[in-house]
Parts: structure tokens; C-alpha cells; sequence
């Protein structure tokens, strides 16, 4: 262990001995966290269930993205899935008189 004379330090030394020891903590915390969820994840393999199961927490599934439908039609890095609010570009097309299906892929 590192011996500190803390009166010798001045005043950023100390600010940032603060901020190191405030980093080590929270990474030990974090470890032994980690160490010990994985115990407990084995030990319900082992019985036959997931960690999850075990506390009640509902692990949510990520969606894909949805597929673009439609394109603008001079940028075509600008797409629309259908979905959600339209984009103002999309909105314009349709007030200029285009249709969704002049801008739908393929």
C-alpha cells in the first residue's frame, strides 16, 4: 500500500486523489457485482432456470430495425419505414402532387 504524506500535498493533489479513490471504489463495487451475478447465474443453470426467472426481471428483446419503404426522391440516403410520424420531406413530395407509391422502393 502506498504511503501518502496528505499534509505535504496541495490542493489539486488531494481534489484528484478524491477522484481516483472514488474511481476505485466504484470499479471494485462494480467486480465483485459482476463476479458474484455470475455465481448466481451458474447456480440457476444448474437447477434449471435463468437469473432472471429467479428475481422477477423481464429482459426485453431489441427490435430490427424496420425496412425502408419509401425514398426521397432526390436523396436517397433519406428513407421512411412507414412507420411513426412522417418525415417533412415525405410530407412535401405529397403536397406537390406525388403519390406513396412514386416514392415506395422497388
Amino acid at each position: 500500500m502506498a504511503d501518502f504524506n496528505l499534509e505535504a500535498m496541495s490542493l489539486k493533489e488531494l481534489r484528484q486523489l478524491q477522484k481516483d479513490l472514488a474511481k476505485a471504489i466504484s470499479t471494485y463495487e462494480d467486480r465483485h457485482k459482476a463476479e458474484a451475478r455470475a455465481k448466481l447465474e451458474v447456480l440457476a443453470r444448474e437447477m434449471g432456470y435463468s437469473f432472471a426467472d429467479l428475481i422477477g426481471v423481464e429482459v426485453k428483446t431489441t427490435r430490427a430495425p424496420a425496412v425502408a419503404k419509401y425514398r426521397h426522391p432526390e436523396n436517397a440516403a433519406l428513407t421512411w419505414s412507414g412507420r411513426g410520424r412522417k418525415p417533412q420531406w415525405f410530407v412535401a413530395a405529397l403536397t406537390s402532387g406525388k403519390f406513396a407509391d412514386d416514392l415506395a422502393i422497388g
